[in-house]
């Protein structure tokens, strides 16, 4: 057996930054490929192919091919550090990925320390006279990236898709019953099933502090292939609760502690490694009610580094709790951050029908294709709304024009003194309901009140620009006043200070 190892410059991930999939791989440059052969003679043993990992590597993925296959020859795989035993998948997978918080079922999590790595390779059968070309490619990442625990988007549509961006397993503290009714801690297979029930394209399950989650995520991923998977995770501080998506490293938590002094270190923090944050339950209380759950940062927290609010929370979708109010003053400020829903749902076998159950809300988000960069891009541009009676088709769609240019909810759009603005409110799925649009939050009374009288109707209105920074939001409402669909706005007139990421 020879082998030779050959270097390579890495260049940038395709799709935003799918850290370990295979299309991204595909297009980039390896920066290890070790190449060998295997002949008769090696049939039933087992081969090393050594190579050097630097320091600052996050994460480590291996593509694996070799020849002879339909001489029945069969080469198996593995990974040793130079700690230790890593993992063998046998023949049953030609790639495999590893990083401290998750890794491809057959391989262990863990630091990937810098020395000497070896790829194992075993020979269960080949022909005497057979020889068998290989190639390992190693790719190294150093973080920094959007990780996503799929290969390819689950679906390339764009559409409105809809999910759950707040949940906990057994890995925090989400519970459930066993099979003898037991009150235990949840295993993370229940949660997506419930969300499956629900009906959901994607989910984030958001264990506080920890990410230990992620191994189990990246192990089911597969299996639910109609389901995208969201890395998140709930920072939990005494001082205010965030969600952190889109990466996998562990980011310490500790506000107010020596490593980690205000909740600006953190969200710095988060910055520096294109986490995408959002504020949870801003007006939930705190002290010994809801420990830390209220958002009270001391000093106050750089409101440009975030890019979300769960302005709906289950359990708390309107009154004091909500962080409604909380989103509109920064709106107010002129700070364009997206309202989001969350269930926050800490018990998966809950009836649907329950406030709080997973998917009540649902936050409903335009995106071109089911990948998690392409949902957290949409939640980052405002193409947004959530819909708080976790229906499966309710639609509230809001677009509006100024001459040739066509903008969404998010999007701004410059419209001169004098220009006449166009709206148009699309809804389905809300008959019997009102259409509540609102200019610059104007809600009592409502700068526009209609009734809705069809399952799919759709309204429009213009509007004189006076040139000046303004925004229009609808929401639905039923003849009672409570709230069913909660909209974001469109802009007119940039002058206002965007989000983190805008």
């Amino acid at each position: 057996m020879s082998f030779v190892v050959s270097h390579f410059v890495r260049c940038l991930l395709v799709s935003a930054g799918i850290a370990v999939g295979t299309l991204c791989l595909a297009a980039a440059r390896p920066d290890l490929v070790l190449r060998g052969t295997v002949n008769g003679s090696q049939n039933h043993q087992y081969i090393e192919l050594p190579f050097d990992v630097p320091d600052g590597i996050e994460r480590l993925t291996v593509v694996f091919h070799y020849t002879g296959k339909e001489e029945r020859t069969t080469l198996d795989l593995g990974l040793e550090s130079p700690q230790g035993f890593r993992g063998w998948s046998g023949g049953n997978k030609d790639t495999f990925t590893i990083s401290n918080t998750d890794a491809t079922p057959s391989y262990l999590p863990g630091v990937i320390g810098p020395g000497k790595w070896k790829v194992l390779i075993g020979v269960p059968n080949i022909r005497p006279k057979s020889i068998s070309s290989f190639e390992a490619q190693v790719y190294f990442d150093r973080g920094g990236t959007l990780s996503s625990l799929n290969d390819p988007p689950l679906r390339q549509e764009a559409r409105w898709y809809r999910g759950d961006f707040h949940m906990h397993t057994g890995h925090s503290d989400g519970r459930c019953a066993s099979q003898t009714g037991k009150d235990i801690p949840c295993p993370v297979f229940v949660t997506l099933e419930a969300a499956v029930r629900r009906g959901l394209d994607f989910i984030a399950v958001t264990d506080h502090n920890t990410i230990s989650h992620y191994d189990a995520l990246r192990e089911l991923q597969p299996y639910f292939d109609k389901l995208l998977l969201i890395p998140g995770r709930e920072i939990t501080t005494f001082q205010g609760h965030a969600n952190l998506f889109g990466i996998t490293q562990f980011v310490d938590f500790r506000v107010g502690g020596n490593t980690v002094p205000d909740m600006n270190a953190l969200l710095r923090t988060a910055k520096r490694i294109e986490a995408f944050v959002s504020i949870n339950h801003p007006n939930a209380p705190s002290a010994e009610l809801c420990m830390g759950c209220g958002w009270q940062p001391s000093p106050g927290a750089d409101m440009s580094l975030v890019s979300a609010i769960e302005a709906v929370n289950g359990g708390a979708e309107e009154g004091p709790y909500s962080g409604t109010s909380f989103w509109e003053k920064q709106l107010q400020t002129g700070r364009r951050i997206t309202a989001i829903g969350g269930s926050d749902n800490h018990h998966p076998d809950w009836p649907l029908d329950q406030t709080g159950s997973v998917g009540s809300p649902t936050t409903v988000v335009y995106a071109p294709e089911l990948s998690a960069p392409a949902i957290l891009e949409g939640v980052r541009m405002g193409h947004v709304f959530v819909d708080l009676t976790g229906s499966s088709g309710r639609l509230l769609e809001v677009t509006a024009s100024v001459g040739q240019a066509k903008g969404m909810m998010g999007d701004v759009l410059h419209a001169p003194r004098g220009i006449q603005a166009t709206v148009n409110l699309h809804v389905a799925g809300c008959r019997g309901a009102l259409l509540r649009v609102s200019l610059d939050n104007q809600m009592t009374p409502p700068w526009r009140l209609d009734k809705i009288g069809g399952d799919d109707q759709t309204f429009n209105f213009t509007w004189p620009s006076d040139g000046r920074y303004h925004w229009f939001r609808a929401d639905v409402i039923a003849l009672d006043g409570k709230l069913q669909l909660l909209g974001n706005p469109i802009y007119l007139n940039d002058q206002a200070i965007p989000a983190a990421g805008q």
